[in-house]
């Protein structure tokens, strides 16, 4: 099995609401991949809670296979998710690993 897990640090927002507006969508749109893309095997979004660190979202994910992950990146509707993350992303982190 493969966890992917990404953290996403996102642009400053003219208010918290907006970006708390911003970070329910992402995480309702990424939720929503479960759905829809059948090679994901689990998924989990968790806002941070900790002001004082730098990433915004916290992705995990696990897949059977590393040719799951790639199936999962180039579906339609991830990349649709990723349109939406891009437009107001900072940075991004990732690992990936078998266990």
């Amino acid at each position: 099995m493969i966890k992917h897990i990404v953290l996403f640090q996102l642009k400053a927002f003219e208010s918290e609401d907006t970006k708390d507006a911003k970070l329910s969508e992402i995480k309702s749109e990424l939720l929503g991949l479960k759905e829809k893309v059948s090679v994901l095997k689990s998924i989990e979004v968790g806002l941070n809670t900790n002001p004082a660190e730098q990433y915004d979202i916290a992705l995990t994910t696990t897949f059977n296979n590393m040719e799951d992950l790639e199936i999962y990146a180039k579906h339609p509707d991830h990349l649709a998710v990723g349109k939406i993350i891009r437009e107001v992303l900072e940075a991004r982190a990732c690992v990936d690993y078998e266990f």
